[in-house]
């Protein structure tokens, strides 16, 4: 569980799902969560960069941004926000 303080509003926690977190943890880069058309998508930053206006929660030596657009809404960091690309 991590605590999100937003700009005046009251604690917020993010619990991050422990496939999330093996996955993030297996390689070699910082994470964001941002906005896609089909809802929040979590992207290595060597994809999507952060922002200045993140919330940053960490696990281990690495990051995971929060863009300030999902931070308020977001309980959660869960596998389905990893992108999965099938091959037709």
């Amino acid at each position: 569980m991590h605590s999100y303080h937003g700009c005046g509003s009251a604690p917020h926690t993010i619990s991050i799902d422990e496939e999330v977190r093996s996955y993030i943890l297996e390689r070699e880069c910082d994470f964001r969560v941002c906005t896609s058309c089909g809802g929040p998508v979590l992207l290595p930053t060597t994809i999507k960069p952060p922002k200045a206006t993140d919330t940053e929660i960490y696990i281990d030596d690495r990051t995971i941004y929060v863009s300030i657009y999902q931070v308020r809404f977001l309980d959660r960091i869960k596998a389905d926000m990893l992108p999965h690309f099938c091959m037709y």
